[in-house]
């Protein structure tokens, strides 16, 4: 057996030691000496037997398969200008869905990744049993009461997906199962039910299901007295809500190009082919929703945009009831509209930058009718309302930490409800019923499982309903969760949530995993995870950066990380983790980063900037060719997001955009160790993004350090359906870390 190297560097010292450099080193077993290995020189011999010696040893030790080569796309160059600046992308026909090169392409990066990482095949193993172990896996949702029924979600043991059931009146009646997920999927490599309304006089359910990934969902209407499901579907729903007379359903479409939600319709039950469209949103940057007051009293339509949104109504009694604006559109004017009473309650952030909550009567929907019930405050945003018969209910956001503020309109006072942890997570729950006294609210945080809360809003007491068991010997007791603030370059406070063990030394020894968003206003609220005990357990620090981009400080934290602002959420990154490393959490050969879809983008950005910040990456969905995907009005969602990112046919963004884009900002250096993931038919960012990224980086960067990419072929933009099958990809995720530290 003789081992040899390709692409090797040797240099001799004075006292003839060997060194070699590493990059791009594959070694290779051959039954037979190739004949480079071998010439007449004795100082030549000696070196090669000292070569073979040191492959052998390599191969045997190595973590790695180093034998298994990448997977080398080729370069078609095209040329993009606009603005008097060239750009030449080698990848570009990788935008070819239907392209034999591209899919052998996606197998080939597949197989490598398997191959390379078939050493950790034991431990992936491992931490999906792990993660599975954690689960319950029969269980059942908390039941919820609406018109006349009790409504719950339950699991059996060994099934991958929810039954939906309710019973009438009580919890002694016999269980009505209003969909068998299991059944459904059936033949599915995904099946993701994305829509769920009963009718108001219960009878009928109306259901979509998504069974590719592409959050492309065909609605389905069972009749819950026969149990049978009507013999047609309505294609492309985005949303649905019922009229009372149960027999018409208004629902909203994407176009199948773009995906943007641009259309409502009206369906009649049992009657295919003879829907009507009602409203076609005409402005390509805004998308369309359909939906109910929750007094039932009013159908509701909303076009929205990042900026600015409007809201149409209808009467719910009449299906042929026009529908009447609410209030104009106006630039930078988000508001939503909810009802109970005789009185609607407006969400609005005109001359209010974290919103305040007007109220009209119905018949005075005017703005000059409105009158300011909840005022603005500099310091809080409000996130979310909740209307009951008495009570209004506010989710609101201070100082990155959400709260629930409940107001007594009758007694005119109001009051917070007390959490007692430095770091959560609360978020109005399930409250279908308006005459009620009682909020259902849910609670979380780093240590504390999911749980679901009934709080009595005139007593104030509280009652847990249930918290979501995890098993396995799990105590919250063993955690231990901060809130650290970490100040930005421009002086910036940026807070930072953190949980690990209990008797962890910060002494810089630890791995850590930080995680970010900081996208479209979307906060990185601090959530509770069973699989991220799996890294906890073996003494990882995880912490999660609330950077500029998200609303964890208020709408201004928002503005302050998008547009001609963006490059602040990647300096927020870097300042988190320098500062995580100063304060001796962990040290740069000790840190991995993570972040998805926009996350993704930011993992990129930062990749591009201080690589040496990091041991590894995980790079999820990621969207990394901004300026391509923004300039190509084809590409999915495109449109709709020029108030996030900027329109770069506007030279002003375009430039901009330019300076942070990862895929046009890739050079040759080391780059960290990555693990990129991606979904074939991922509509939110499509598959060729982090293909291109992986292939283009594979040709620039100057490190050995592992690259891979991996692609679901059967998933949506967040992964495989299922509660197990979701879980193999986190397995691999943290092998891949593990893997880098040498831990099992």
């Amino acid at each position: 057996m003789y081992a040899y190297f390709q692409s090797l560097s040797i240099s001799f010292n004075l006292d003839q030691s060997l060194s070699i450099t590493f990059n791009h080193l594959f070694i290779y077993i051959t039954p037979t000496p190739p004949p480079q290995l071998f010439n007449s020189s004795p100082l030549a011999l000696k070196m090669n037997t000292r070569l073979i010696f040191l492959a052998i040893f390599l191969y045997q030790c190595s973590p790695a398969d180093m034998s298994v080569q990448p997977p080398i796309a080729e370069q078609i160059p095209k040329t993009l200008s606009i603005h008097g600046h060239d750009r030449v992308d080698p990848f570009y026909w990788m935008n070819e869905r239907e392209n034999p090169d591209l899919i052998k392409y996606l197998e080939a990066e597949n197989a490598y990744l398997k191959a390379s990482m078939k050493h950790t095949e034991t431990l992936q193993n491992t931490l999906f049993e792990e993660m599975k172990s954690r689960i319950q896996e029969t269980d059942e949702s908390v039941p919820y009461f609406k018109n006349g029924y009790i409504y719950f979600t339950r699991y059996e043991a060994g099934k991958e997906y929810p039954i939906y059931a309710r019973k009438k009146g009580t919890m002694d009646a016999p269980e009505e199962v209003l969909l068998d997920v299991n059944e459904l999927a059936k033949g599915y490599d995904y099946y993701s039910v994305t829509m769920m309304e009963v009718s108001p006089n219960n009878r009928y359910v109306a259901f979509a299901a998504d069974t590719l990934g592409r959050y492309i969902s065909n609605l389905s209407i069972k009749d819950l007295q026969t149990g049978e499901i009507f013999p047609y579907e309505v294609p492309n729903i985005t949303s649905a809500a019922w009229v009372n007379d149960n027999k018409t359903l208004y629902y909203g479409t994407k176009d199948l190009q773009t995906l943007r939600a641009d259309r409502i319709r009206k369906h009649t039950l049992g009657e295919p082919g003879s829907d009507t469209d009602v409203y076609y949103e005409e402005d390509s940057s805004f998308s369309t929703a359909v939906g109910r007051t929750k007094s039932g009293d009013f159908i509701s339509i909303i076009s929205y945009s990042t900026l600015s949104s409007d809201v149409q109504i209808a009467d719910a009694d009449d299906a042929n009831a026009s529908f009447r604006l609410f209030h104009p559109r106006g630039k930078n004017h988000l508001y939503s509209v909810d009802h109970v009473g005789d009185t609607f309650y407006i969400l609005s952030n005109e001359k209010a930058t974290n919103f305040q909550v007007l109220t009209t009567k119905e018949s005075k929907t005017d703005a000059s009718n409105w009158s300011v019930l909840i005022p603005h405050r500099e310091d809080v945003l409000i996130e979310q309302m909740e209307l009951f018969e008495r009570h209004l209910v506010l989710s609101e956001k201070s100082q990155g930490l959400n709260r629930l503020r409940i107001i007594d309109q009758q007694r005119g006072d109001d009051h917070y409800v007390d959490f007692g942890e430095p770091v959560w997570f609360a978020s109005i729950g399930n409250n279908p019923e308006y005459e009620s006294t009682k909020l259902r609210y849910v609670y979380e945080s780093l240590t504390t499982p999911s749980s679901v809360f009934e709080y009595d809003m005139n007593s104030r007491s509280t009652t847990l309903l249930k918290e979501q068991p995890v098993l396995g010997g799990f105590d919250k007791n063993n955690y231990v969760s901060e809130r650290s603030w970490v100040t930005a370059g421009d002086g910036t406070k940026i807070p930072v949530s953190i949980v690990y063990k209990k008797g962890l030394k910060k002494d810089g020894s630890n791995p850590l995993w930080l995680a970010g968003y900081g996208s479209y206003g979307y906060s990185y609220d601090v959530y509770f995870s069973s699989n991220r005990l799996s890294l906890l357990d073996r003494g990882f620090v995880y912490a999660i950066a609330h950077i500029r981009g998200g609303q964890e400080m208020g709408r201004q934290w928002y503005e302050d990380g998008k547009l001609l602002k963006k490059m602040n959420s990647f300096t927020d990154f870097i300042a988190v983790a320098e500062h995580l490393i100063e304060e001796k959490y962990t040290q740069s050969n000790y840190l991995f980063a993570e972040g998805a879809s926009a996350g993704g983008l930011l993992m990129g950005a930062v990749a591009n900037m201080r690589p040496d910040l990091f041991k590894g990456m995980i790079i999820g969905v990621p969207f990394v060719d901004v300026l391509t995907t923004m300039l190509d009005e084809t590409i999915p969602l495109t449109t709709v997001e020029y108030d996030e990112w900027g329109n770069p046919n506007d030279s002003t963004y375009y430039n901009y955009m330019k300076q942070y884009s990862p895929y046009d900002n890739l050079e040759a250096k080391e780059y960290p160790a990555m693990l990129v993931t991606s979904s074939f038919w991922d509509s939110q960012v499509q598959y060729f993004e982090p293909t291109k990224y992986v292939a283009k980086l594979r040709t620039l960067k100057t490190d050995a350090n592992p690259l891979y990419l991996h692609t679901e072929m059967s998933a949506s933009h967040g992964g495989k359906s299922g509660r197990f099958e979701s879980l193999k990809l986190t397995a691999l995720e943290f092998a891949f870390v593990l893997d880098l530290l040498g831990k099992n």
